[in-house]
């Protein structure tokens, strides 16, 4: 059996930021931009990994969804607790200067973790958590 990740999805309230994070921060590339509405879907990806995509999509955007539940996202996205991925990089140090020079704020500059990778974080401008490590 071979299981691989296709998409995971990430909330994203201001598509055009979000864009300029994952594109031009990260330099991933845009692989779908669907809109339904004033709603916006857009798939990223990373160039050397066709297989994988980000969906950064409309958050709350289940029509199951109720009045009280989309409060509670929106309080939680402000916070920067609802969402995160972590990524890896072969160069780091390189990386998370390319990521701070686009503007994105930092939560952590590169350390050592005691679980073997040395990482950092920033938040995406939708407030979703992103780990970036690379291993030791």
């Amino acid at each position: 059996m071979n299981i691989t990740i296709a998409n995971t999805f990430l909330p994203a309230d201001d598509p055009e930021k979000s864009l300029e994070f994952y594109r031009d921060a990260l330099g991933f590339e845009v692989r779908l931009d669907v809109g339904y509405g004033e709603m916006r879907w857009i798939t990223v990806g990373p160039p050397n990994q066709p297989q994988t995509s980000i969906v950064l999509h409309p958050p709350a955007a289940d029509p199951g969804i109720t009045d009280d539940e989309r409060r509670t996202i929106a309080e939680l996205m402000a916070k920067g607790s609802y969402a995160s991925i972590v990524l890896s990089s072969d160069d780091l140090a390189a990386t998370f200067e390319q990521v701070a020079k686009s503007g994105a704020e930092v939560i952590q500059e590169p350390m050592d973790q005691p679980y073997g990778v040395r990482d950092c974080a920033f938040r995406d401008p939708a407030g979703n958590m992103v780990r970036i490590n690379q291993q030791a």
